[in-house]
């Protein structure tokens, strides 16, 4: 088989390690990729939103599959592009189609289908500019900490939790008047903060059978402590200790069967992979955020976990035979940890030169932002390497994880020395 996989970060270099692991493929294609997708495939420079140019390039190549990492191209509606047209339409991809993948595009969409199909989430309201003043009355009448959530999408850093009713305010404000998330904020979801501890489920559906996937929790904020600004994600660890087969048990029960379900009812197609964000509150599942995608750094941690040979379960979802098949995990333990540029998540540095990938040994590297100038390693992003390994205890995994990260240099590099303490 040939495979064009598109995205450019971390969990795409995950899924491209993974991917090219299988003798049912021929060659894979990322595309932008990175400097460390480049050692699994071709990467070819082509934007994940290119429409036309991925057209052109699937067909001159022959490609068999297409496998859709991040989420905006999926909420621009790749998929539907490819049904709508004669000579791509039997090319399958992995990914669901626009209406689908609203369940991430909208945050008001995902409340409403929660509300539809009796899935646990916060109770909520959706504001827009017309509706401001009701807004701030909304906020008022609940306790803080106070939940604002841009309703669509702002690249993982569209939540802001405030601490105070004044703070709260100012921020829905500037969030509806001045844009700060720009189109993704001109509706606001305000919602009830769950106390609790996150986690993250997976499963891959062919729309109608569903396998679920290793869970993981990812860490989003900048500072050790958990403080500081959201992030894209700093590190994550699977498996999750709380997370035991009581819960997990809930969690299939209530959200992931209800979820799959309800798209089914609704007639929204699905093939590919969901995101669950969940909040354990004393026990219960409660659902945060849908994507429509693996997140990232939690790819990181749940793909070496996964024993099966992932084109055999790509092709399944794509032949809707994913009933026939069953999901093989390594128990071992799987730890992530990022490294990040100076500045991040705010405006970052690019262009440093990376040294001492060389010298890691028994973790393997995920490269995130990172690209080939001029013969030599340098960053080009945000988060610019995830070092993941695999071991018998949490102890044992971040021991090795932490050893390696601080192998790999660039100036102003900067990673959490504190993720998967808490559990």
């Amino acid at each position: 088989m040939q495979i064009l996989l598109l995205g450019s970060g971390g969990r795409e270099h995950a899924l491209a390690w993974k991917i090219a692991q299988s003798p049912l493929l021929e060659k894979l294609f990322i595309a932008p990729g990175n400097a460390g997708t480049s050692g699994c495939g071709e990467n070819v420079p082509i934007s994940v939103n290119d429409f036309p140019g991925i057209k052109r390039f699937v067909l001159e190549q022959g490609i068999d599959m297409l496998v859709v990492g991040p989420e905006e191209p999926l909420v621009k509606g790749i998929h539907d592009f490819f049904l709508a047209d004669p000579m791509l339409r039997k090319i399958p991809v992995i990914g669901p189609l626009a209406r689908a993948a609203q369940l991430e595009g909208s945050k008001d969409f995902a409340k409403q289908f929660m509300t539809r199909h009796q899935i646990p989430t916060a109770a909520y309201k959706t504001f827009d500019v017309s509706n401001i003043e009701e807004g701030l009355g909304f906020i008022r009448s609940l306790k803080p900490p106070y939940v604002l959530k841009a309703d669509g999408l702002a690249a993982g850093k569209g939540v802001v939790i405030c601490l105070t009713e004044e703070e709260a305010q100012r921020e829905f404000i500037s969030m509806l008047r001045d844009a700060r998330f720009g189109q993704a904020s001109a509706s606001v979801v305000v919602e009830e903060f769950l106390s609790g501890i996150e986690c993250s489920s997976f499963v891959i559906t062919d729309g109608n059978s569903y396998l679920v996937l290793p869970e993981a929790k990812d860490y989003k904020r900048i500072g050790e402590g958990d403080s500081g600004p959201n992030t894209g994600g700093m590190g994550s660890v699977s498996p999750v200790p709380f997370a035991d087969q009581a819960f997990l048990k809930k969690v299939e029960d209530r959200i992931i069967r209800p979820t799959v379900e309800g798209l089914k009812k609704e007639g929204l197609d699905y093939t590919g992979f969901i995101f669950f964000g969940l909040m354990n509150v004393k026990g219960d599942p409660f659902v945060i955020e849908y994507n429509c995608r693996l997140g990232d750094p939690e790819t990181e941690s749940v793909i070496p976990r996964i024993k099966n040979d992932v084109v055999v379960l790509l092709n399944a979802v794509a032949e809707r035979k994913l009933a026939d098949h069953t999901i093989q995990i390594d128990a071992r333990v799987c730890t992530t940890v990022m490294l990040v540029s100076k500045g991040y998540p705010d405006a970052y540095e690019k262009g440093k030169l990376i040294t001492g990938e060389s010298k890691v040994k028994g973790s393997l590297v995920f490269h995130a932002g990172t690209v080939i100038k001029q013969g030599e390693l340098v960053s080009n992003g945000g988060r610019v390497i995830a070092v993941t390994s695999l071991g018998k205890s949490m102890p044992e995994a971040l021991a090795l994880t932490y050893e390696n990260a601080g192998k790999i240099e660039f100036e102003g590099r900067y990673f959490r020395r504190d993720i998967g303490f808490d559990l």
